[in-house]
C-alpha cells in the first residue's frame, strides 16, 4: 500500500504491439488515506448469476436439515470446501411462470424468461429488464463493460420455441428491456478478445497464422510490466504476477484448443467449436469470468450451464442422450442416474470456479470474498416442469450473507431474492417491480447478516 495521497490510475493499461491489457485492482491504485466514504477507497462488489437448465434431481440436491446443520447432499458434495461460504435457499417459487388461461407450452420458456425478470412472459409479448441488467445499469457506471452474458450452448444449435413462446425466451435469461433480450456468448476466444482487445478473424487460416506467432502479446509488454512492477509494493507485485500468469494460461489453452480444432480428427463427431469437451469449455469460460472481475472490466456476469430445454454435450461422462430428453425420465432408474451425474458434474465445475475466485487476491481478501454468486434453476422438476421450490445457492460476499445456513421459505417469489441482492449491492430497484405482471413483493428476511 502506498503511504501518500497519490495512486496509480485505476484505468491503467499495459500496452504493446497495438494491444492493451487492463490491470487487476491493486492496492497502489487506492490512496492510503482515502476517506471511508470514498468509492475509490473501497473494494467493489461483483455479482454473478448462474443458471442451470431442466431442473435438478431434488432428492439428491436439497438438504433435509435447515439452519446451520444442513448436510452436504450428493449433488452438493463437490462444493464441500465452500460449505461455510454457502447458503442453501429453498421454498422460493417463480410465480410469474404460472400458466394462465389460454396459454400453451411446456413451461420451459416461461420459467427461464421469468427467472430474472419476475414478469409473466406472454407469447409474443414483452417482459422487462432482468435483475442482472438492473444491476448492470448501476455497476456499468464504473466499468468498461456493463455486463457479460455467457453460456455453454449456442442458441442457433439448441434454442427452440416452446409452444407459442418464441426462442428468445429460452435462449437467454438476460433482458436489457422488455423487448431486448441479450444473447449469450459461448465461444471462449470471442470472450477473450472482447475482454482484452486484439480481436482476430474467425477464419481458420487467419487464426492459425496468429497461433504460430513466436511470442504472445504479453512478451511485447514485458518491459512495461517490469517498469510498473518497480513502483509496486510486495502485495501488488504478487497480484500482478498472479494476474499475468492467468492471462498467459488462458491464452495458451485457447491457442492449443484452436490448434486441435484446425486438425482433421476423424473421431470427433461434431467439431462445432472450441474447445472439444464440455468441461474444458466451462473451465475456460469460468477462467475468463475471473479475469473479467480481476481487471474490473465488468462487475456483472450471467452464465448459463445450458439453454432451458437444451440437450448439452455430456459424452465425456459416458452420456450420449441429451439432458432435456433425460429429464423426462418417467421415473426410470437409468435416465434419473444420468441426470444425477450431470447435476454432480455441474457442481464440480462450479466448485472449480469458486476455487479460482478464492485464490485470486482482491483488496483485503479474495475475489470470492467480494463476489456475490447466485446459482439456480428455472425449474424444480424437469419432467413435471414445476417451477415451485426451485434450487438456489448463494455464495461468496463475505460478511454480507448468512453463510453456512439452509434457509427455507414458504412459497415466496424468487424475485424477492433479487430485491435483496439489489439491497446488498447498493443498487436502486429502478422500477423492477413496477409492472402489473411482476411477482416481486418485497425483500427476503434471513439472507443478509
Amino acid at each position: 500500500m502506498m503511504i501518500f495521497k497519490k495512486a496509480i490510475p485505476r484505468r491503467t493499461f499495459l500496452r504493446g504491439i497495438g494491444g492493451a491489457l487492463a490491470l487487476p485492482l491493486l492496492d497502489g491504485m487506492v490512496p492510503a488515506f482515502a476517506a471511508s466514504g470514498d468509492v475509490a477507497g473501497q473494494t467493489p462488489l461483483r455479482v454473478a448469476f448462474l443458471y442451470g437448465p431442466n431442473g435438478k434431481i431434488m432428492n439428491k440436491w436439497l438438504p433435509k436439515t435447515e439452519g446451520a446443520g444442513f448436510e452436504m447432499t450428493p449433488t452438493l458434495e463437490p462444493m464441500a470446501a465452500f460449505r461455510d461460504q454457502m447458503m442453501i435457499v429453498s421454498g422460493l417459487n417463480i410465480k410469474a411462470a404460472d400458466m394462465r388461461p389460454g396459454e400453451d407450452g411446456s413451461g420451459h420458456a416461461r420459467s427461464s424468461a421469468a427467472y430474472l425478470t419476475g414478469i409473466h412472459p406472454k407469447p409474443n409479448g414483452s417482459l422487462g429488464a432482468s435483475a442482472d441488467q438492473v444491476i448492470a445499469r448501476e455497476f456499468g457506471k464504473h466499468t468498461q463493460l456493463g455486463s457479460l452474458e455467457l453460456g455453454m450452448e449456442a442458441p442457433d444449435l439448441d434454442g427452440r420455441a416452446d409452444g407459442s413462446y418464441r426462442e428468445s425466451y429460452t435462449n437467454t435469461i438476460s433482458w436489457r428491456t422488455g423487448t431486448q433480450p441479450l444473447p449469450i456468448e459461448t465461444n471462449p476466444r470471442k470472450v477473450f478478445d472482447r475482454l482484452l482487445g486484439n480481436s482476430r478473424s474467425t477464419d481458420p487460416e487467419v487464426r492459425l497464422r496468429n497461433i504460430q506467432m513466436n511470442r504472445s502479446i504479453l512478451d511485447f509488454i514485458r518491459d512495461e510490466t517490469a517498469r510498473l512492477s518497480a513502483e509496486l509494493g510486495s502485495s501488488d507485485k504478487r497480484k500482478l504476477s498472479e494476474y499475468l500468469d492467468s492471462v498467459r494460461d488462458i491464452e495458451r489453452r485457447i491457442q492449443l484448443a484452436e490448434q486441435q480444432v484446425s486438425r482433421e480428427i476423424p473421431e470427433i463427431e461434431r467439431p462445432d467449436g472450441l474447445p472439444t469437451t464440455y468441461s474444458e469449455k466451462a473451465k475456460l469460460l469460468f477462467d475468463l469470468q475471473v479475469l473479467a472481475f480481476q481487471t474490473d472490466l465488468t462487475r456483472m456476469i450471467t452464465f448459463m450451464f445450458g439453454l432451458e430445454s437444451g440437450e448439452g454435450d455430456y459424452r465425456e461422462l459416458g452420456i450420449s442422450e441429451g439432458h432435456h430428453a433425460l429429464s423426462h425420465h418417467s421415473n426410470y432408474a437409468e435416465p434419473i442416474a444420468a441426470c444425477e451425474r450431470i447435476d454432480h458434474f455441474h457442481s464440480e465445475l462450479f466448485a472449480y470456479y469458486l476455487d479460482k475466485l478464492r485464490h485470486a487476491s482482491d483488496g483485503d481478501g479474495s475475489l470470492l470474498d467480494h463476489t456475490l454468486l447466485v446459482s439456480g434453476c428455472g425449474l424444480n422438476d424437469g419432467m413435471m416442469h414445476t417451477h415451485n421450490d426451485v434450487p438456489i445457492l448463494v455464495l461468496g460476499a463475505k460478511g454480507k450473507i448468512r453463510a453456512g445456513h439452509h434457509v427455507r421459505y414458504q412459497g415466496l417469489p424468487l424475485s424477492n431474492l433479487w430485491l435483496t441482492v439489489f439491497d446488498m449491492a447498493g443498487v436502486p430497484e429502478g422500477g423492477y417491480r413496477d409492472s402489473e405482471d411482476s411477482d416481486a413483493t418485497g425483500k427476503l428476511e434471513g439472507i443478509v447478516v
